[in-house]
């Protein structure tokens, strides 16, 4: 963790040191080498609270490192965080526990006749962690003189209503015991304040929601989340070389939607290869499901004993695993200000996944995120006198960049889903562009009393998960994860849903202690925030807690 140091007043203040926010800092600095560039994050050392498939397309990686050092492919660091590129990629449908039908031809069909879902193929693109990814970005954007400061949690946006400005941010206070009171190593969270604020915490992230609200900037439509569950397994090298080294395979169909009867859920499974005999392996669910005893890590479990998955994996050790949500409801939910359809407001930024900007017809938003923090240095760079004017400058600069036509190919790819459900919205989809915006209802309005089916006859042990996740909080600090009402979920969630939380958080942070549900175990938390989009009484609401806790994912 870097010392704090009194960094009170800066002009450019990005928060988030992931993709999006270092690309900025990256390109900003290498710009304008003259110009004070400050990174925080929450996390304790770079890459701590990256997780994602991690699918990343070559081109946006070259926009941004070719400027900087033409020859950056070739360095050490590259080579070990771009592992290699797909040279095969498979898109499968599973029927069942044994049967798996390729649909890649499919998806070539689509993609030639410019059809949105023809967007799903992969080839070319670079397979990385996305840990190590932003471990390297980060040591570049150091070298270029940027401070990025590891350890620092931001709880609330500064915005001066009168100037509709933002004037900074406020950290968290550090050092408060479980009863609200000070203890000895207690710190007064700082006030940092910046000429220029850009957001770029990740997927419903405190600081971005807070301004979205101060700001008044709105929605046209819902957004949507999905939860992805992923485990890195070490496999034998007979296993690794069957699978294959530039190999990534996507499944749709079992555990999470049959056609005929079954599940129906939005979302699949993922396998890709991750170097060192290692093969990551995913699932990704639709926050939008019905079942109320449902939990995502069943379906991976389901997932993977898969008769085509099983021979990959079988007999190996987990080393890794996390969750994290993912934005869906593309572009129709990027929030915009209302006066002046700008993304963001004034002199402050969203980016990547604060915005929303992951397209479902990819399955990825990476190469997006880093889109948009070059997009958002070049505004500052461009508009340091006027910084009110950020706002407009940069909406232009993601027009100009194809971000938004991208955007605007997927913009009824979700919603149709789930409108719809996967059997009849997968194939409207490609009429996504001439069907209306569909009115989508909250995923956690979406929950019925139907039961999952599917679920597997032994337990899933998320004491393991969250173990190899080596997510870690200090236990005296007050509990981050607040529930509103407890009396609605003793008297009404439990008796109608079963308290749901306790089964669809991946780290098991809520039990039902004398029949009252609580966040008994703050301190496993991953920092996922499915909790507070998926109780069906939006009854939790998930704050920032001191910094440098939650999972310390090194290959995620």
């Amino acid at each position: 963790m870097a010392d704090k140091k009194d960094y009170n007043s800066v002009s450019v203040l990005i928060v988030g040191a992931g993709p999006a926010g270092l690309s900025t800092a990256i390109t900003l600095k290498n710009q304008k080498p003259e110009l004070d560039v400050a990174v925080i994050d929450k996390a304790a050392f770079p890459g701590n609270h990256n997780l994602s498939g991690a699918v990343l397309e070559a081109g946006a990686i070259a926009k941004l490192m070719d400027p900087v050092d033409p020859e950056w492919a070739q360095s050490d660091d590259a080579k070990n965080v771009l592992l290699s590129k797909v040279t095969k990629d498979d898109v499968l449908f599973l029927l069942g526990n044994k049967l798996a039908f390729p649909i890649g031809a499919a998806i070539k069909m689509a993609k030639l006749f410019k059809l949105a879902f023809g967007q799903m193929a992969h080839s070319g693109d670079f397979i990385c962690s996305i840990s190590k990814l932003t471990a390297w970005l980060c040591k570049v954007a150091q070298s270029l003189g940027v401070e990025v400061l590891h350890g620092f949690a931001a709880k609330d946006i500064l915005w001066d209503a009168d100037q509709h400005v933002a004037i900074g941010v406020k950290l968290i206070d550090q050092g408060i015991g479980k009863d609200g009171h000070k203890e000895r190593n207690y710190l007064p969270g700082e006030t940092i304040n910046a000429k220029t604020v850009i957001i770029a915490e990740g997927c419903d992230g405190l600081l971005a929601e807070q301004f979205i609200e101060k700001a008044g900037l709105i929605r046209q439509g819902q957004q949507l989340y999905s939860l992805g569950v992923k485990e890195l397994i070490k496999v034998s090298d007979d296993q690794y070389k069957k699978f294959g080294a530039g190999r990534v395979v996507h499944a749709m169909g079992h555990p999470i939607w049959t056609p005929v009867a079954g599940p129906s859920m939005f979302g699949g499974g993922i396998m890709y290869p991750m170097g060192d005999n290692h093969i990551a392996v995913g699932m990704i669910v639709g926050l939008d499901y019905k079942y109320c005893d449902f939990n995502p890590q069943d379906a991976l479990t389901r997932f993977k004993e898969h008769k085509f998955v099983k021979p990959f994996i079988e007999g190996g050790t987990i080393t890794e695993a996390g969750a994290k949500m993912i934005p869906e409801g593309g572009l129709y939910a990027i929030p915009r200000c209302p006066e002046t359809e700008t993304i963001g407001r004034s002199n402050v930024l969203l980016l990547g996944d604060s915005a929303g900007f992951v397209n479902m017809c990819k399955i990825k938003g990476l190469h997006n995120a880093i889109e948009s923090g070059i997009a958002a240095a070049e505004t500052v760079a461009e508009g340091l006198d006027a910084p009110k004017g950020l706002a407009r400058i940069y909406t232009k600069k993601l027009n100009d960049t194809g971000v938004i036509k991208e955007m605007e190919s997927a913009k009824n790819f979700r919603q149709t889903v789930a409108k719809f459900g996967p059997l009849f919205g997968m194939p409207l989809s490609v009429l996504g562009g001439w069907l209306p915006k569909f009115h989508i209802e909250p995923d956690y309005q979406t929950m019925t009393h139907a039961t999952y089916r599917l679920r597997p006859a032994v337990k899933f042990d998320k004491d393991t998960f969250t173990a190899v996740a080596a997510t870690e909080h200090r236990e005296e600090q007050p509990c981050h994860l607040l529930i509103a009402n407890e009396t609605l979920c003793r008297e009404t969630c439990l008796g109608k849903f079963g308290a749901p939380c306790i089964t669809f958080c991946p780290a098991g942070v809520y039990e039902s202690i004398q029949g009252q549900p609580k966040a008994a175990n703050p301190s496993n938390c991953l920092h996922c925030k499915t909790c507070q989009r998926k109780c069906p009484y939006d009854n939790i609401r998930w704050t920032v807690p001191e910094p440098s806790v939650g999972p310390r994912y090194k290959t995620m």
